[in-house]
């Protein structure tokens, strides 16, 4: 049984300017968006607290929001995490600081008081949460460091080694929620709540980490980039890169418009969709390129449009067989499963839709391009020779 007959023939390049027109304003239109709107940057890039919490009974996101903020996180984003039978979200929350300058200044005179001439400097700073850097001439004993810290009312979390001294974690995030949501289940508000796990990245490691996974997006597209200039002539090059970046941008919408959090799994989705896409691409060049030598004198849109007709069963077949993965995970899946297996069946349909709407067209284009210029230049008036 034959999915799609050997006969096909299909005229893809018949609305070929209508697609490119629709794919231009989509992709301006996204571009637009990730401007205004901006990526909901997910905790591995934005830096600060995810919590998962299960509640006892049905609960409105809302109301967990509303005791969340109640805590002072202003920004806080709930969301449901895993089937909705389980009660259980996610709250992500950004970076606050837990301490005053007043609480601050008590704990460096109990340090001072407590080392001496051996302390050598106290740095606090509320835009980085709860944490306290202190450097020695001489390097005291960690657990004296905590014990007069911890005199003073500080609750140490972690206590890191430092170059001469300490980096103090304090604990009250994950606490200060904690706290909060069992206040709000005191009061009837909500019913009683699990923390389940804490995740914490610090905001210099989430901004490093937001610019390695751009880079890497970057490199890998710069690495396909000369891939193809190496396999295929100027008319074909052009073609696949230009629909790698349409994919790229596309799915960029999907985060814009979902608002699903934009992390490392995202990263790893648009590195799977670059491959894919170009992969798709160069099947489709590759039997152009074959038929090129087998038909002469055909003109490329029809010779195109050829090629890709005998393409397409396999081309569907590779999506299909790759699209059932991914129904899948869609349902069973949660979390950061489900919205790698959403964005990568969008990303899918995409890429296999710009090797035929968007690579063959612009290599047409191309062509005709060439042709005027070929062409202008035979029949430009020579330059009249001295008599």
């Amino acid at each position: 049984m034959e999915l799609i007959p050997h006969n096909t023939s299909i005229n893809f390049i018949k609305y070929k300017n209508y697609f490119i027109v629709g794919s231009i304003i989509v992709n301006l239109l996204v571009l637009v968006a990730v401007g205004a709107f901006k990526l909901n940057w997910g905790v591995d890039f934005a830096g600060g607290s995810e919590l998962e919490v299960k509640f006892a009974e049905p609960v409105k996101d809302v109301a967990v929001r509303e005791a969340v903020e109640a805590a002072g996180f202003k920004d806080a984003t709930v969301q449901v995490f895993g089937p909705p039978s389980d009660n259980s979200f996610l709250i992500r929350v950004g970076r606050i600081s837990l301490l005053t300058q007043e609480q601050a200044k008590k704990a460096e005179d109990a340090v001072k008081a407590r080392f001496g001439p051996d302390f050598a400097s106290f740095d606090f700073n509320e835009e980085f949460g709860d944490k306290i850097e202190l450097r020695f001439k001489k390097v005291p004993a960690a657990a004296d460091v905590r014990s007069v810290l911890e005199g003073t009312g500080i609750k140490v979390q972690e206590l890191r080694t430092l170059g001469g001294g300490f980096t103090v974690i304090t604990s009250g995030i994950s606490a200060k929620v904690d706290a909060s949501l069992k206040e709000a289940a005191g009061k009837k508000l909500l019913p009683q709540a699990e923390l389940r796990r804490v995740e914490y990245v610090g905001p210099q490691v989430g901004k490093q980490l937001q610019r390695k996974g751009i880079l890497a997006v970057l490199y890998a597209a710069i690495a396909i980039l000369a891939y193809i200039a190496l396999r295929f002539d100027t008319r074909f090059a052009p073609g696949a890169v230009v629909a790698m970046f349409h994919d790229i941008i596309v799915v960029f919408g999907y985060f814009v418009v979902s608002r699903r959090e934009f992390n490392l799994t995202s990263v790893a989705v648009l590195l799977t969709i670059v491959g894919y896409s170009v992969n798709d691409t160069i099947v489709v060049y590759d039997r152009i390129r074959e038929n090129l030598t087998k038909i002469k004198g055909m003109a490329l849109p029809q010779l195109i449009n050829i090629s890709i007709n005998e393409t397409l069963s396999r081309t569907i077949l590779t999506s299909f067989t790759t699209i059932l993965a991914l129904v899948g995970l869609l349902i069973f899946g949660v979390g950061q499963i489900w919205d790698f297996a959403a964005a990568m069946f969008l990303g899918i349909f995409v890429g296999t839709y710009s090797s035929i709407y968007i690579a063959s067209p612009v290599t047409i284009w191309l062509d005709e391009l060439r042709g005027k210029s070929h062409h202008a230049e035979a029949t430009a008036p020579s330059a009249a020779k001295p008599g």
